[in-house]
């Protein structure tokens, strides 16, 4: 066998030997590269997606860029504090947003930190498609705050938040009653969908606005965007105390 391999190799040129020679180093190196590359590049695929997925999984919380936005506040808003307070924190929300039932106790914690140096007000933005309990959850608030007022309504809210998986016309007759509200009447403002339209001019003020998710917050009308730490939002708030 050894005999036979070299008579073949005997009959080329030394010349052409070399010459295969290259061609096969060439080869070697070629296929060894493309290897190390196919690694780095999976290795770059997976970093990639790692990165996308941390992102999706958590909400986008910005500082302020300073452009401030004109926002009506009437009688009909829902407000805690001093209307005349000289800051308005403006929230836009929805009940069934599990990002809004972490930002909730922050907004709270602001208004014990600062009192009446806050106003407090908060409006519907539904996300209908991902969260199908958002919009009847809004409408029972404004059933609660027809016959409790702004309180009635706080209270209900503070509910909604703190068993977000209960939601459901059940748990809202349940919350509503707990809190002294007439049941049937409150019965009939639901079904009848009483405050729709209210709760529709929310949420279409809020895209006015430029809001695509929830919570979107407005700090003297300047946009904060998601569930903002509290040390975040101490700090934007001293500084337009300052200002």
């Amino acid at each position: 066998m050894l005999e036979n391999k070299q008579s073949v190799f005997s009959a080329f040129k030394p010349t052409t030997l070399i010459f295969f020679g290259l061609i096969l180093g060439i080869l070697v190196v070629s296929t060894i590269g493309f290897g190390i590359m196919l690694v780095k590049g999976n290795d770059n695929s997976e970093k990639t997606s790692q990165k996308i997925e941390v992102k999706n999984n958590q909400p986008s919380a910005q500082v302020p860029t300073g452009v401030k936005k004109e926002i009506t506040i009437s009688d009909a808003d829902h407000i805690l504090g001093d209307l005349n307070a000289p800051i308005k924190i403006v929230e836009y929300s929805d009940y069934q947003c599990p990002y809004c039932s972490r930002h909730h106790p922050t907004l709270q914690q602001i208004i014990q930190e600062y009192g009446n140096q806050i106003a407090w007000v908060y409006k519907h933005f539904p996300l209908d498609t991902i969260h199908q309990n958002a919009r009847p959850a809004a409408e029972a608030s404004e059933c609660v705050a027809d016959q409790l007022g702004d309180e009635g309504f706080w209270n209900f809210t503070d509910a909604m938040f703190q068993n977000q998986s209960r939601l459901g016309n059940s748990y809202y007759e349940e919350v509503a009653s707990s809190l002294g509200v007439n049941l049937q009447e409150f019965k009939d403002c639901v079904s009848s969908r009483k405050f729709k339209d209210k709760v529709e001019a929310d949420y279409q003020e809020g895209l006015s606005l430029g809001v695509t998710g929830t919570p979107g917050n407005f700090i003297n009308g300047i946009e904060v965007k998601g569930a903002v730490p509290f040390e975040t939002l101490k700090q934007i708030i001293d500084s337009q105390l300052n200002n």
